[in-house]
């Protein structure tokens, strides 16, 4: 960590108090319209007032973020989310379920809207702070550290509702937005122009632009395809895991629990492999076939600590891939149009989340749970498996370079 620069570790706390007060006001949520509602059809509408908003903005904002001061919008979207945990307090002064279940509504569709911006900018800033060999590990540290926050978050958040009441986790999740902020602005503003008065012509000039920019580099587009088909597992494991250890396996709640907090400590363990590995594409393509594997081989298993032993796997090995595949992409992708290209990047990371949710959860396809945790992980392994073997013939990902310039 002592090698990395100030304003790369400023970035990195930002981040992680950032994921840690998201994480427990996102756990409060559900927990506060279920309390209210007692409907899971809210808790579904919840979820779609968050993604539909997002990924609909994701797609329109790219030729703006190329034309931002990426520090000064950092900030301000971290103060947008601190004032927005207060939304529900304000339905609560109301004194009506109805003003809550607003303030609710209008916290998540914000929080939609916000965090395709902020991921976008944030990866794209990331090549500003940090040495171009030190992309691979900065990758791992900040997405290592993410995931810790979103496995620690649970526990303190049930701690905290021993002694307090729900309020209070939004007050809690407003102050580490607001602590984030603070951190954040440690950052130098470096990337600021001035730019020319947009107008409905030069916004759909540069939204076609970078579209255009990002299909003509077709390694970027292996990239992102191959990020796609992890976050299409993870999408669809949101639905499965449940099943699978209650159901399958007939466990325990706790036994539940273990399971679902295994990736992210074998993620964490992964981050230290990270740096003791050489960066290079085949020890990517291994992260990706054996993070693969991990859910295939769930097919397999009829025993919990089996299953356990999957996911911890699946955990360490998918930041080989993670990492370098984010580092090659930020590294090889046009420098002046790095930010848009990065919105364009997350948008097909995005859309196929709910695509993994909509294969695990549909009636229309009749697989068993353990049939589609081998579709999800085959879906992965065979491209990995392909590039893997290409790799040994001379294909470099790392000399990316467009068919054709760009004028």
């Amino acid at each position: 960590m002592s090698r990395f620069s100030k304003s790369f570790k400023a970035l990195w706390i930002g981040e992680v108090i950032s994921e840690f007060g998201g994480a427990a006001g996102g756990i409060i949520n559900g927990l506060l319209l279920f309390e209210l509602t007692g409907s899971k059809e809210w808790m579904g509408v919840l979820w779609l007032i968050y993604f539909i908003p997002s990924l609909i903005l994701q797609g329109i904002s790219a030729p703006f973020l190329n034309n931002v001061g990426k520090e000064k919008m950092l900030k301000t979207i971290q103060l947008i989310r601190a004032a927005a945990y207060l939304l529900p307090l304000a339905g609560y002064v109301t004194g009506s379920t109805i003003g809550v279940i607003i303030g609710l509504i209008l916290l998540q569709c914000l929080l939609g809207l916000m965090q395709p911006i902020y991921a976008s900018l944030s990866f794209s800033l990331l090549p500003d702070l940090c040495k171009d060999e030190e992309l691979e590990d900065a990758n791992g540290l900040l997405d290592g550290t993410i995931r810790i926050m979103s496995f620690l978050a649970p526990g303190t958040v049930s701690l905290l509702l021993v002694v307090s009441p729900l309020q209070v986790i939004y007050v809690f999740s407003s102050i580490m937005f607001l602590a984030s902020f603070a951190a954040l602005s440690r950052i130098p503003q470096t990337s600021l122009k001035k730019m020319a008065a947009w107008t409905k012509k030069i916004w759909w000039n540069e939204l076609k632009e970078g579209y255009r920019t990002f299909f003509r580099y077709p390694h970027l587009m292996r990239l992102t395809i191959l990020s796609s088909t992890v976050q299409f597992a993870v999408g669809a494991t949101l639905v499965l895991s449940v099943p699978f250890i209650r159901g399958d396996l007939q466990g325990e709640p706790w036994q539940y629990g273990i399971f679902s907090g295994a990736f992210p400590v074998g993620y964490a363990l992964g981050m230290i492999l990270l740096t003791k590995v050489p960066k290079n594409p085949r020890t990517m393509y291994v992260g990706l076939i054996g993070g693969g594997l991990s859910f295939v081989s769930l097919y397999f298993v009829h025993s919990i600590p089996l299953a356990w032993i999957c996911e911890l796997g699946g955990g360490l090995l998918f930041p080989l891939f993670n990492a370098q595949n984010a580092a090659m992409f930020q590294r090889e992708a046009p420098r002046d149009r790095l930010t848009q290209l990065s919105a364009v990047r997350l948008l097909f990371i995005r859309v196929t989340m709910p695509l993994g949710i909509l294969f695990a959860s549909s009636q229309m396809i009749d697989l068993s749970t353990r049939q589609s945790y081998m579709v999800v992980g085959s879906v992965i392994v065979l491209p990995g498996m392909y590039y893997f073997v290409a790799s040994f013939f001379g294909e470099d990902t790392r000399s990316l370079t467009p068919q054709k310039k760009i004028g």
